[in-house]
């Protein structure tokens, strides 16, 4: 057994919202016990500043340390889930833009036998493909040429090559045989969002009644709002089904617009990141879905194609808490948008929060919202401060 003692807990879970102070008790890789107050016992490390709050959950990852996860191998990934606890990331969908239909279905088998083998570090929790379902019209990074309506072939050769793998699938509503193709994801147990999409709400409405539950990068490639037609963001925003990820590093989406969107739809927004390769590297060139992107100079600007198109970010989870915040969401609403909100849209109630019986998947944020220490599955995966390895091991 282990207990965490620190100034401040946030749980994300109903009931307070800040334990100031408040402990953690984990054994055997889940959590026992949380309260407000002393600690009962004496605690294992005391987190003296910051706040202490359940694993970030990004559903949203191309890339990240210089590897493309589509194309990586076994050493790839297990660099990528070794190191993105670093950023507050514990768990994780590793996501494929569009290809060919075959080379997806491929990706996929590949994605079944590495999963599985790579275990320090981040979970892996399936796989996301953002494409080829998609609209020519709004292909942002993605090849047109790739792009292709969802016929029930190829929706049928995904789902065989995905099998408990393929967690998540963004489409465009519009596209011929995209409604049926819906139903048939969500019967099959996929979750399917909305995006790269030209849809009009009615159309977003169409596909939340045939059970998709959640819109891609929100703003970003996809039919705005207006005043006469609420297009893919006005649906978004507006109806309770909908959870719409959205990429808070304050390129993507305005800071004022992040606001916006955090009070249109409260409890409604997952942070992702949509980090591609050249995340956590200097500037240069990179990889996303087999194609050449450009990290520029500055800090947390986003890749680029060699047409300027924006290609994903390089964005870190703590610091999309950060930004939320700093948009005017209040830390637990920002923490529940990292945590239990992605966790719960994608049905894993195990994660995302701290409560008994839960994963015990944990970081300790500093006054500045920025990584000092992650555990996952009740291991000391990270830790900036050399004192507290001293308490923990990291194994």
């Amino acid at each position: 057994m282990t207990l965490i003692a620190a100034r401040r807990v946030i749980p994300a879970t109903p009931g307070p919202a800040v334990l100031e102070p408040g402990y953690v008790v984990f054994a055997e890789g889940r959590v026992t016990d949380v309260g407000a107050g002393p600690p009962p016992g004496d605690p294992e490390v005391t987190l003296a500043d910051g706040v202490l709050v359940p694993g970030l959950v990004d559903l949203q990852v191309n890339g990240y340390f210089g590897v493309d996860l589509a194309d990586g191998d076994p050493d790839g990934w297990a660099l990528v889930v070794r190191r993105l606890p670093e950023t507050g990331t514990t768990a994780l969908l590793p996501t494929y833009i569009t290809a060919p239909v075959a080379e997806l279905a491929a990706a996929l088998r590949k994605a079944r036998k590495i999963g599985p083998t790579v275990q320090k570090g981040a979970r892996i929790l399936g796989v996301h493909l953002e494409g080829p379902f998609l609209s020519p019209a709004r292909a942002g990074a993605h090849r047109r040429d790739w792009i292709v309506p969802p016929s029930p072939a190829a929706v049928a050769e995904l789902l065989a090559a995905g099998q408990d793998m393929l967690r998540l699938v963004t489409l465009a509503p519009e596209a011929a045989g995209a409604l049926a193709a819906v139903a048939e994801l969500v019967a099959a147990g996929v979750v399917v969002s909305v995006g790269h999409s030209d849809a009009t709400a009615a159309q977003v409405a169409a596909a939340a009644d045939h059970g998709a539950r959640m819109v891609t990068h929100l703003f970003n490639a996809q039919r705005p709002l207006a005043h006469r037609e609420p297009g893919v963001v006005g649906q978004a925003l507006a109806d309770e089904r909908l959870t719409s990820g959205l990429i808070v590093d304050l390129h993507h989406v305005a800071a004022q617009v992040c606001g916006l969107a955090f009070r249109a739809a409260p409890g409604r927004i997952a942070l992702v990141t949509d980090a591609a390769a050249p995340a956590g590297m200097p500037p240069g060139e990179y990889l996303l879905g087999g194609e050449p992107v450009t990290l520029p100079a500055g800090d947390g600007v986003p890749p680029v194609r060699a047409d300027g198109t924006l290609a994903g970010s390089a964005l870190r989870m703590d610091v999309a808490v950060a930004n939320a915040v700093a948009c005017g969401l209040s830390l637990p609403a920002a923490v529940a948008a990292a945590t239990r909100i992605p966790a719960d849209l994608i049905g894993r109630p195990d994660l995302g929060r701290l409560a008994p019986g839960a994963a015990a998947d944990l970081v300790w944020l500093g006054p500045n919202l920025r990584i000092r220490a992650t555990w996952v599955a009740g291991r000391l995966v990270y830790a900036a401060d050399r004192e507290l390895t001293g308490n923990f091991p990291i194994r």
